[in-house]
């Protein structure tokens, strides 16, 4: 075997070596420590711009998320005024019955039409008063027609609306106004009117659950979206925990015989001292 002084090829390959074992082993250290597979582009220039588009969709889809159950908190407000109205209604058409009957006198008609009147005073503020985040949402002073964003782009078929203008309650719009039932005939009379307000404030309340349904369905997509694309962007960006702890436990091993080897291959020029002394 020869032995050459001025030769320091081997230990200029044992450092090169040792030098890649050692940064492989610091960049897995720091994916391990981030969890992340891609920290920088030249890790995976393709794979941080797939990566970046998808986070930028995933929080948008969130977010349409969110302005989805604030729509249904919006149209629950308002179909929960309807409710109301719908339960006074029915009251009212209760007290016309009891009203239109000779089993009560003209001064128990008096204060059965106390409480009738009152009700439509109720109606009236219920249909004022009902907002959301202030706008209104059943006196038909609304802010016109609302769109609920649930999509990340723009167009019709990321939206859902809604008309405000459409949602009448008050007593002028569903007909029981200047009704009374002070006497047996005008209770008689008010069935009718009460029947029609019904009808009208149930129609409006199934126009609203058919919002409701379409917008729960709209969340519910979105949910699976969102899941979807966060599993595509953790296989693209995310670190797989147990490849690169192999990838560690190799590069460790591999920088330890790095070390010994250039140990031993420092010690050859200290042999041939030996030899010629």
């Amino acid at each position: 075997m020869s032995m050459r002084i001025g030769n320091q090829s081997s230990v200029q390959t044992i450092m090169a070596n040792l030098r890649k074992a050692s940064e492989s082993q610091s960049q897995e250290l720091g994916r391990l420590s981030s969890g992340k597979r891609v920290e920088k582009a030249a890790d995976d220039a393709a794979g941080i711009s797939m990566g970046t588009k998808i986070e930028a969709f995933v929080r948008s889809q969130r977010q349409a998320i969110r302005n989805g159950n604030d729509g249904i908190s919006f149209v629950q407000t308002a179909e929960g005024g309807l409710n109301e109205i719908s339960n006074i209604l029915t009251r009212m058409r209760e007290l016309t019955i009891e009203s239109g009957s000779d089993t009560v006198g003209e001064t128990e008609r008096g204060f059965l039409d106390k409480e009738y009147q009152a009700l439509l005073t109720e109606i009236d503020r219920i249909a004022e008063s009902t907002s959301f985040n202030g706008t209104n949402v059943i006196n038909g002073d609304g802010k016109g027609e609302l769109r609920f964003q649930i999509g990340s782009f723009k167009g019709e078929e990321n939206a859902i609306t809604f008309d405000t203008d459409g949602t009448y309650a008050d007593t002028a719009t569903i007909g029981v106004i200047g009704t009374g039932i002070s006497d047996k005939v005008d209770a008689l009379d008010s069935i009718e009117s009460i029947d029609e307000a019904i009808d009208n404030i149930s129609g409006q309340r199934a126009s609203l659950g058919a919002l409701q349904s379409r917008l729960q369905y709209a969340v519910s997509n979105l949910d699976s979206s969102v899941i979807n694309h966060e599993q595509m962007r953790s296989v693209i960006v995310d670190l797989d925990v147990a490849e690169s702890s192999a990838k560690l436990a190799r590069d460790t091993i591999v920088k330890s015989a790095g070390e010994s080897s250039l140990a031993m291959a420092m010690n050859f020029p200290k042999s041939a001292l030996k030899l010629i002394s």
